[in-house]
Parts: structure tokens; sequence; C-alpha cells
């Protein structure tokens, strides 16, 4: 799509903007339905760059996945077939890079897995040599992409021991695979804490709700039971981190946001939106019709740590250098392993921007400034094309590079977003 000027808010929003749903949600349940003893329907799935390359893993590996509407129908993996050597690209998905190579290994095949330039500087050391001790057979260099899982490999499961301090995709990873190895899984975390452990919650949910027996006895230490899941028919909840920055529009603007469909429970890291945008000094309400922001006439500045919810730092950054005094965003080190150095890219374009910021290796400062106008590089990270749209709401003239790279969550983000700004609830 190229460069994009996103339009100048009106003085107070009024608004309500449906969300699709959500990645993460998404392309776990599609994992498990891969893995899954029968077939299963997957409603209102998020189509995006990240789903599609989910899709094409899947279906690489031997899942027959078809679309009826909003719905996708899975038939699992035959893990007795066999087959010739694959190869499967993650592009800059996460999830796929760190979920589908103890899928690879399962099924017994030559698998490649690579994907763009930029996933190639993403760490897989904690999943290489988890495979590797679980029984697969891989070869790297460097501990990272392209890996190529040798025929022949197999996972037996049983105890393993990892240090999951730069990505809770790598337990994740592991927990949704492991009901299909036949000793099941005993993983322990050992080093420094997961963080966002919002998304370690999410797995463990899904995987129960497909049945599976998974436990957590004492804090990072899971136990997961060998059995598959069973067939899934799930109804995907609206992605409320993609939701974040529509919300964040209410806040920059002190007018209303309201999303349709918002769970009343959810293991989404999503929803801990709620409690930044009351930080901010939003009013906050949550009923049956969906979640309402209201803005303040004047931002509050912010200490919050983020540890738990990183994917929401750029718009949080964003809300912070529209709001007078200094605000800390802090826990957030593990940020520098994203799409991009999301910490050394918030620091480069919000002081491009005028903004005065102190980076540190897990944290930020930001001293809310008025913005000059400029171009709001992206570095392929869909997260920064939402944080440089919240930007764009109070100043004058900022461009916004790349628009298209937010298609990796939510394609139609530009649509939407221009449609809120133009519409009245």
């Amino acid at each position: 799509m190229g460069d994009w000027r996103p339009p100048r808010a009106p003085e107070a929003l009024d608004a309500v903007v449906t969300v699709p749903g959500s990645k993460s949600l998404t392309n776990r349940y599609l994992v498990l339905a891969a893995l899954a003893d029968s077939e299963s329907i997957i409603r209102g799935w998020l189509r995006s760059r990240d789903t599609e390359l989910m899709v094409g893993a899947l279906r690489s590996l031997g899942a027959e996945i078809t679309e009826s509407g909003d719905d996708l129908h899975v038939t699992p993996i035959d893990f007795t077939a066999g087959g010739e050597p694959v190869a499967i690209d993650c592009g800059l998905a996460g999830t796929v890079m760190r979920f589908v190579p103890p899928i690879a290994a399962a099924t017994g095949r030559e698998v490649v897995i690579d994907g763009d330039e930029q996933a190639r500087a993403r760490p897989m050391d904690v999943t290489i040599d988890s495979l590797t001790r679980l029984g697969a057979s891989i070869t790297a260099v460097d501990d990272s992409l392209p890996l190529t899982i040798h025929a022949g490999s197999e996972l037996r499961g049983g105890h393993l021991e990892i240090a999951a301090g730069t990505s809770s995709q790598f337990v994740s990873g592991l927990l949704l695979a492991a009901a299909a190895m036949p000793l099941g899984l005993d993983l322990s975390n050992r080093g420094d804490s997961v963080p966002s452990r919002a998304h370690i919650d999410m797995t463990l949910e899904v995987l129960a709700d497909a049945g599976v027996d998974v436990t957590e006895p004492e804090p990072e230490h899971w136990i997961v039971e060998p059995g598959l899941p069973r067939g899934l028919d799930v109804v995907v909840e609206p992605d409320l981190s993609n939701a974040a920055a529509f919300l964040a529009a209410a806040l920059a603007t002190g007018g209303t946001v309201t999303v349709p469909g918002w769970p009343a429970h959810t293991t989404q890291a999503g929803d801990d939106f709620r409690r930044i945008a009351e930080a901010f000094g939003a009013e906050v309400d949550l009923d049956r019709r969906g979640l309402r922001i209201l803005g303040p006439q004047r931002l509050s500045p912010v200490d919050l740590d983020l540890s738990a919810v990183g994917e929401l730092t750029p718009v949080v950054a964003a809300l912070a250098a529209l709001a007078p005094g200094t605000s800390h965003l802090r826990g957030i080190g593990h940020l520098r392993g994203h799409e991009t150095d999301r910490l050394a890219a918030l620091s480069a374009e919000l002081g491009a921007l005028g903004v005065e910021v102190d980076e540190r290796p897990d944290a930020l400062t930001i001293t809310g400034a008025r913005l000059r106008a400029g171009t709001w590089h992206t570095y392929h990270d869909h997260r920064m094309v939402m944080a440089g749209a919240v930007l764009a709401l109070a100043a004058e003239d900022i461009v916004i590079e790349d628009v298209g790279t937010v298609a990796k969550t939510l394609p139609e983000f530009a649509g939407l977003w221009e449609a809120m700004l133009a519409a009245e609830a």
C-alpha cells in the first residue's frame, strides 16, 4: 500500500469500531485442530498474513483446511502417513516459527523452515535446543532460521527444563504440541520469568477447552498428559490488542470509542488496556454491548509495568508522547527481540517528532511534547503502524511509511481507522 497520511481527528471522536478476530487465538486453535482426534470448525477466524502463513504451514504438514464463509474446517494431520520433504515459510510470524517446528518434528518428514530476512534475526535457540533434547534431529546455523528438521525425527516427550525469558512463544509452542508426544511433557522454565504471561494463560485455556489434561502445579512448571486434543467448534474472540489502537483514539481526542463484543472473561493480553486507559485518566465501561472508553480532557502521565502485555507498548508509548508530563514504561526489554527492536524504534521515531525519550535496556521514559511533522518509519512492524496512527490524531502532518506491513495482523486497519474518524456512533 505504500505510505499513508492518516486523517487528523475531529475535536472529539464518537465512534463504534468492530474489530476482527484474535490472531493469537486463531493460530492456537489452528494448531490444536491440526493435532486433534477429529475434525474442527474455527468460526470468525482472523484473515491476516500471520494466520494465512499458519494455514499454509499446517497444510504443508498434511492438515486439510478449507474455508466456508467466515469459518475454517480442519481435518487433522495423519501422523502415520509420512510424505515427501516440504518447505515452510513463516514470514515474520513468531507464532508460526515457534509453534510449527514441534508439529513438523512429530510428522517424521524432512521439513525446512525459513522466513523473512528479519525473521532470521529472531531467537530460535530455545526451540531448537528443546526439540533436539526431545528427540528431533535439527540443523541450523547460529540457532536461527533457516532450519532443517530431518526425516525420522520424533518427539518422545518427558521432562524438559528450558530458559524462556525472552519469549512466551517458546513455552506455548511446546505446550500446544505436548499432548501428541507419547510421554506428554513435564516442562519447567529455569531462566528469567517468562514475559507476556497472558499468552501462556491463553495457551493453557485453549488446551483445557480442547480436552487436554494440563496443569501448572507451581509457577512456570507445566505438566501435559499425553492424549490428542478433541475436535473443536469455536468462535474466535475479537483481537483485543488490535482494538487497543482504536480505543487509544478516544484517549488521544477526549472522545468516545466503543468496541462491540468485548468478552467479559478472556486471557487475551489486550484486555489489560482497560487498566491502562484508566491510568491515563479515561472512563471505562464494559457491559453486554461491549467496551466503551471515554477519554479525558487532559491525559495523565503514567508509570506502568508492561512486562505481561508488551505488545501494547507501541500504542501506550504514543499516548505517553501526547500526555503532558513524564511517563515511565517498564518491564519491556523482551520487545527488543520482536519484529524489530521496538524500544530502539520507538525511541528513534518519537525523538524525530520532538519527543524526549530516555531509552534503557528494559524501559522507556517519555516526556510528552507538541509533535513536529514528519515521516513515521515502521520497521516492518505492524504495531509501529498502529502507534503512528495514534500520534497522527494530534499532529499536523505525519506520514506513516509502508502502512501495508499492518497486514501481519489486521489488513483492513487503515480502512477501519479512516471509517472511525469519519463516522458518528
